[in-house]
């Protein structure tokens, strides 16, 4: 069916010209359409895991060449691996074995990956007197020896000589009995 008025023009063409007529008569419309349009790439951003303080920022943002982060684990899904053992004291398995043990009350994903890289069942009755300090890592007893597995603020906490590592990535140190072990 074709609706077509009495001068021969069709619906689709008047339905146009009305709009056309009521932005023409009222500029609010794209006074309007503006805010929306910030506020709509806001909330994408937003459902997306973005944030945007403003649309100032928004229309800054299109104009970006270049985007350098800095951070790890930020922009990652939090699964971290271990890449490397380092200026250790002692045999790697046995290292890593002291690391998972004494991390295996943790759910931090650092632990978790220690944990991973141990590769064998995580035998928690070997572990007591487990302290996670918060933003530097864990001191426990594993098999009744002290040990300290952390950052190089723990270590210094701890009045543990370390050697610092120059390695990309998130460094855990670690100390058997008050003694660098290795990282």
């Amino acid at each position: 069916i074709r609706l077509v008025s009495g001068n021969g023009a069709m619906w689709g063409e008047w339905i146009t010209r009305a709009l056309t007529f009521l932005v023409i008569s009222c500029p609010c419309a794209l006074v309007i359409s503006i805010p929306l349009s910030f506020f709509a790439g806001i909330g994408c951003a937003s459902a997306n895991g973005v944030l945007v303080k403003g649309s100032n920022y928004l229309e800054t943002l299109s104009q970006t060449k270049y985007v350098v982060f800095d951070k790890a684990g930020t922009l990652t899904q939090g699964v971290f691996e271990v890449n490397g053992i380092h200026h250790n004291e002692m045999e790697k398995e046995k290292l890593i074995e002291y690391a998972a043990l004494a991390e295996s009350a943790s759910s931090h994903p650092i632990s978790k990956s220690l944990q991973r890289a141990y590769g064998k069942q995580i035998d928690r009755s070997r572990v007591t007197d487990i302290q996670e300090i918060s933003g530097n890592g864990v001191i426990a007893k594993v098999d009744g020896v002290e040990v300290a597995a952390g950052n190089d603020k723990l270590m210094k906490k701890e009045k543990i000589a370390y050697r610092n590592c120059s390695c990309t990535g998130t460094i855990v140190h670690l100390a058997v009995d008050g003694v660098y072990a290795g990282h």
